[in-house]
């Protein structure tokens, strides 16, 4: 994806045909705070992603993916980290996984 997740819920909620207000509903928001997400001004809540996979029908597993790759690249660009920042992160989380933290 090539998109911010703001953005992929945008894409999302045109595709399917809902207003902002309508899927503001759906996500139990108002329509300014789905109106800043969409628009990167503010970061959509981890604890509604099961929520939003419901209304857009979408594979949990995948759409958490999508968040925190979101949030990952992120933080990584909001502190000018350098590439070797994520070759870093990922050989900690084989180190994690392999002591079952």
């Amino acid at each position: 994806m090539r998109e911010t997740f703001g953005e992929y819920i945008k894409r999302l909620r045109t595709e399917n045909g809902f207003t902002l207000t309508q899927l503001a509903a759906k996500l139990d928001l108002d329509s300014a705070n789905l109106s800043k997400i969409e628009n990167n001004k503010r970061e959509f809540d981890e604890r509604r992603l099961t929520l939003l996979s419901k209304v857009f029908d979408l594979d949990i597993a995948k759409l958490r993916t999508e968040f925190f790759s979101d949030f990952i690249a992120k933080k990584i660009y909001e502190n000018n980290c350098d590439e070797e920042t994520l070759v870093l992160a990922e050989e900690k989380v084989a180190y994690l996984k392999s002591k079952n933290l």
